[in-house]
């Protein structure tokens, strides 16, 4: 397994959201995350970053004990986290906001990856237009290319299609697939639409509670799973 959660617990403040949760993510596949509303799914991937207020158990990526490790470490050891609401820098122009994620690179270049910009063309020619005038589409393919520019090993990407059209929802699942299947990097996604998890996803795991709940292969993710974990 390239990513291993041993028992692993998060807080902020006080409150603990994610209840020894134990997974793992095998190398160059795709786990979806599923699960209604406020289960943990979101906790989960911070916490995977580094980005709750504490955290208890053990997390492993690629063998390294990540478990006491910064963001930034976590970052430099290989992971891009494309977060939920993309949290783009609406006045930074285009190729500044990649240029961000070149920060964590382990190599400490700083020159924007050729994959940024072949994989989304609208990137390259608007390299100087401001993020904030772009569409949600488009802001989400920025995020990406900014998480891609720390060169990965691992993407995490919470509710990647969000609030997308659906004719943008297909581009990104395509590149997603690409990305994961080509290029061989491994993906965690969390997700409402069931239709792209099945599209996507090798591996499922159904949070409830902070807990997982149900896991298995992508063709085990049945009606009936779906019906009783994640119907309101």
């Amino acid at each position: 397994m390239l990513l291993n959660l041993q028992d692993v617990s998060s807080f902020y403040g006080n409150t603990r959201i994610l209840r020894n949760v134990t997974m793992g993510v095998a190398k160059g596949s795709c786990l979806c995350v599923l699960g209604r509303n406020g289960v943990g799914k979101t906790t989960l991937v911070k916490t995977i970053m580094g980005l709750t207020d504490k955290i208890e158990g053990e997390i492993h990526l690629d063998g390294a004990d990540l478990s006491a490790s910064r963001t930034d470490e976590r970052a430099k050891c290989g992971i891009g986290y494309i977060p939920q609401g993309r949290q783009i820098l609406g006045k930074f122009t285009v190729r500044e906001n990649i240029l961000l994620g070149t920060f964590a690179r382990a190599d400490e270049s700083t020159t924007i990856p050729d994959i940024c910009l072949e994989l989304f063309p609208y990137l390259k020619e608007n390299l100087n237009r401001r993020a904030g005038l772009l569409s949600g589409g488009q802001q989400q393919q920025l995020a990406i290319a900014r998480a891609l520019a720390v060169n990965p090993q691992i993407l995490l990407l919470d509710e990647p299609t969000e609030g997308i059209q659906p004719n943008i929802v297909a581009e990104i699942g395509e590149t997603l697939k690409m990305l994961n299947k080509e290029l061989g990097i491994t993906l965690v996604l969390t997700e409402q639409h069931i239709k792209v998890a099945r599209k996507l996803g090798d591996e499922f795991v159904m949070m409830d509670n902070g807990r997982v709940v149900d896991s298995g292969p992508i063709a085990e993710l049945t009606d009936d799973v779906v019906e009783r974990h994640m119907t309101v």
